[in-house]
């Protein structure tokens, strides 16, 4: 599934790609802006989900450039409806990296937050408009959406930031593996809470999004079970080699030719 995308640019040689369902977001928000305030909802709706998902990219960055720092390479970053995904090909075991990568994306939205924070009016009465219609008012909407943003991925919800830093806080007691365990069974509860709760506010896109959090994060649990024990597998041949090579060393003399 995640190979139906469409390869944009590279950012500081992170390939940048959107998938294919990520094309229905603005296709929906030209409709609905249209639909309530013709051909300037339409560009203004557009423009302002383009630009939340600016800051999405931003969020991933951080992420990807603080890995980069610690030598973990960064394939991509890729978008999806439910927002973005970057995709590391490792994921440090060393608690305190691990918690620096995690970090460093909701921090980039607090950061955006503050950054506008000066530009706008926070005492701006909304209207029954469900778009912007200035730039004051695409300001005030970002701002808000990245402290959601930033928030929201603070829940401990594995594989979300919130449960990533729960695993390297666990890891700093308790084995990795063992401490991903309890990152995403919390990860389990507070996503089922999630489905319900999206489910009884009918607020379904909600409920669709713990969902996919659910999925992804039992998928990489058991990935990384899967990992964990090929290598439990391959050092054990590894040790049984020596032991069978330690039992019986080369002879230094060559062999003898006999008739």
């Amino acid at each position: 599934m995640l190979g139906w995308s469409i390869n944009l640019f590279r950012v500081r040689g992170i390939l940048l790609s959107v998938h294919f369902s990520f094309l229905l977001l603005p296709a929906y928000a030209a409709y609905a802006g249209y639909q309530e305030a013709g051909l300037a909802g339409l560009i203004w709706s557009v423009a302002l989900l383009l630009l939340f998902f600016v800051c999405v990219v931003l969020h991933e960055l951080g992420h990807s450039l603080v890995a980069r720092h610690f030598g973990v390479g960064v394939s991509r970053i890729l978008l999806l409806p439910f927002g973005g995904m970057a995709q590391f090909d490792t994921i440090p075991r060393q608690p305190s990296r691990e918690l620096l990568i995690t970090l460093a994306g909701p921090a980039v939205n607090f950061a955006i937050a503050g950054i506008l924070l000066p530009f706008v009016s926070l005492s701006k009465h909304w209207t029954r408009s469900s778009y912007p219609n200035s730039l004051s008012d695409i300001a005030l909407y970002l701002l808000f959406a990245n402290l959601v943003m930033g928030t929201f991925n603070l829940l401990p919800a594995f594989p979300m930031d919130g449960g990533r830093i729960l695993r390297a806080l666990l890891a700093t007691q308790m084995p990795y593996v063992r401490a991903t365990f309890w990152a995403a069974t919390t990860g389990k509860i507070v996503a089922i809470a999630g489905i319900i709760a999206g489910i009884w506010a009918q607020w379904y896109l909600l409920a669709a999004l713990f969902g996919f959090i659910l999925f992804v994060g039992e998928a990489e649990y058991r990935a990384l079970l899967r990992r964990d024990e090929e290598d439990a597998r391959w050092r054990r041949v590894l040790a049984e080699y020596e032991a069978v090579r330690t039992a019986f060393p080369p002879s230094d003399e060559p062999p003898l030719l006999t008739k």
